[in-house]
């Protein structure tokens, strides 16, 4: 450790020493998450001594200012560090300070006014048009009640076709189908809003009326479980994940992916971004920006996938 953390001196160098056999024997950290963090402290370390002038000793480390460690974030990034890295490397800067703290050594008062980095959101996981249509148009396995085919049918096509979450599909009525053509939704914070309802999925509704022996109150839900009660998320994941195994589809065929692929496909064939807002019952656009990186990334895919000079 201290061929490594040079230029600190040995009383420094014993500090960080501490704090790594801490984190090994009393947390047990992962040998991975260990390193990582031995990682960041060095590069700190190094940074420091630049920062100072000279070796890093202990009244070095207690005059820090936030404005040290950011400047030591802002080189990091401008090294090429991300989001995510530069997350993890505050995580350590703290996870030291506070074991100094707890030893008297050192504050960890600068540091606490430092933000960690926002990482960026992770892209929806979208089906492809293909497989959502295999999903919704799955045929029923051997000894399956019609009813409750019907009933996934049309809580999937709800999903994909009017791009409602799985909470807001489960929670419509009888009176929430009322209109031309039309459905009521509550979403986020009892809003509601008013989606478009494509014949295919009212069709879909009607058929599992139609069948269902649980004929509920035009103001409670209408999917019902097996025993009557209302319809559980739960019941529809579990549904999806044996459908994803019949027919073949990625981990990331959930409910919400439906939503999204909704989303996807519809901006993919020009859909208005506003409008697919409205749709999707967002309260920010920049929510639903998010579909055009996704759409971006799909093309670049393609491009990659089928370009001569791609590789």
């Amino acid at each position: 450790m201290a061929e490594i953390l040079i230029p600190a001196n040995a009383e420094v160098r014993g500090w960080i020493d501490d704090w790594l056999g801490e984190l090994a024997q009393v947390r047990r950290l992962a040998p991975k998450t260990l390193g990582a963090y031995e990682r960041d402290l060095r590069q700190f370390i190094a940074f420091l001594a630049g920062h100072v002038g000279g070796t890093v000793d202990g009244a070095a480390l207690m005059g820090l200012r936030p404005a040290d460690f950011r400047a030591f974030l802002a080189n990091r990034r401008s090294a090429g560090a991300g989001s995510r890295s530069l997350a993890r490397t505050l995580s350590a800067l703290r996870s030291l300070f506070r074991h100094l703290e707890r030893e008297g050594l050192a504050s960890g008062d600068a540091l606490a006014a430092v933000k960690a980095p926002r990482a960026p959101r992770p892209l929806p996981r979208a089906l492809t048009e293909t497989e959502a249509r295999r999903l919704v148009d799955s045929p029923p396995a051997d000894g399956e009640e019609p009813w409750i085919v019907a009933r996934d049918t049309a809580v999937f096509m709800l999903l994909y076709g009017a791009g409602l979450r799985i909470a807001e599909a489960l929670a419509v009525t009888a009176a929430d189908l009322a209109g031309d053509g039309a459905i009521r939704v509550t979403g986020k914070g009892s809003k509601t809003r008013l989606v478009p309802v494509l014949p295919a999925v009212r069709q879909a509704i009607g058929a599992y009326l139609d069948l269902s022996p649980h004929k509920p109150s035009p103001n409670e839900p209408l999917f019902r479980g097996a025993r009557g009660g209302p319809l559980s998320p739960r019941m529809v994941q579990r549904r999806l994940v044996r459908l994803r195994g019949a027919l073949g589809l990625p981990a990331s065929a959930t409910p919400h992916a439906l939503r999204h692929s909704f989303a996807t496909h519809l901006l993919a064939r020009g859909g208005d971004l506003r409008g697919i807002q409205e749709l999707l019952g967002h309260a920010s656009l920049s929510t639903t920006q998010i579909y055009t990186r996704v759409d971006t990334e799909r093309l670049l895919e393609a491009y990659r996938a089928a370009h001569p000079r791609s590789g």
